[in-house]
């Protein structure tokens, strides 16, 4: 009951309030903790704003720079409601080995990850609650942040998102190969780039799994259908895999990750889940429309006060 009250209580101020905040459009740094700054854009109009989080090592060019033929997801969101994309610290922008946020020490945390995340919705005025649409490990991310800060959020999009139930799906021996495959090999990347963003992906899920329960509130989650099995062998053989990856290693992910996902759904009560999405892993690119119609759903969900998506 809390929380259709929360949620009727942001239909009403959708209507009547306009904030000189809301209204401008944006792009630059804005300064967090008095000491470094993020790189944040924003465009449109209207509550609740949409928040993007990007998945590991992707700036918020991933969402704002359109595939050709295809319209970004963050144009066609700026269009019903406010929506902002900011830097990670470390995210490389433009092919280049650099960021338009401040560098700080690596690896990081989920937990330090949605910290910034706090202080970049206060620091650039950003209202709350706001409706966080989160790619990859970008999800481990905005649901840590979500759970820990019920009040700030009113709904999500999990647009193939990764998660702890992904660990637990799979045997030890098999979560070793997944942690190569989801971290890669890091030597010539250090090199060419030692502020580059990394995560400890065990200590993330960790810190999700010690967190509360996340509140009612529409979700969407998104899951890609290419497999990833079957391309395994061939990236061995040209040398993009190491030599030593199993080559049952992407149908184990395959396996493990459908399995998650439906976990991720489970999470709320009334969550959509799509799984028919004709897509690979960034389903915000092969797709963008079906991802920016499911952020409208999520948006006027919330804006009619509801806490579950119809079907």
């Amino acid at each position: 009951m809390l929380v259709s009250l929360r949620l009727l209580a942001i239909a009403t101020l959708s209507l009547t309030v306009a904030s000189p905040v809301l209204a401008a459009d944006t792009a630059g740094p804005v300064e967090i903790d008095g000491s470094r700054a993020l790189y944040v854009e924003c465009q449109g109009d209207g509550i609740p704003a949409v928040v993007i989080v990007a998945g590991a090592k992707a700036s918020a060019e991933d969402w704002t720079e359109g595939v050709p033929g295809n319209p970004n997801v963050f144009d066609a969101i700026a269009v019903f409601t406010r929506v902002c994309a900011y830097d990670r610290p470390g995210t490389p922008v433009g092919g280049q080995p650099r960021s338009r946020s401040d560098a700080v020490p690596q690896p990081r945390t989920a937990a330090v990850a949605a910290a910034d995340l706090e202080a970049l919705i206060g620091a650039a005025g950003i209202p709350t609650p706001v409706v966080l649409v989160a790619h990859s490990y970008g999800g481990v991310i905005a649901r840590l942040f979500a759970r820990t800060h019920p009040d700030d959020v009113a709904g999500m999009v999990l647009v193939d998102a990764l998660s702890e139930g992904l660990r637990a799906a799979e045997t030890p021996e098999e979560w070793v190969t997944q942690l190569s495959l989801l971290s890669g090999d890091m030597t010539e990347t250090l090199k060419l780039y030692p502020d580059i963003e990394q995560f400890s992906f065990d200590e993330s899920f960790d810190e999700l799994l010690a967190a509360p329960p996340m509140r009612p509130m529409p979700l969407a989650v998104l899951s890609a259908d290419h497999p990833w099995g079957p391309l395994v062998p061939g990236l061995i053989a040209d040398g993009t895999l190491p030599p030593d990856t199993p080559p049952d290693a992407g149908y184990v992910t395959d396996r493990a990750a459908k399995v998650s996902q439906a976990r991720l759904a489970a999470a709320v009560p009334g969550a959509r889940h799509l799984t028919d999405t004709d897509s690979g892993h960034e389903i915000h690119k092969d797709q963008p429309q079906l991802v920016s119609d499911q952020v409208r759903d999520v948006v006027e969900a919330v804006r009619a006060g509801r806490t579950e998506l119809e079907p």
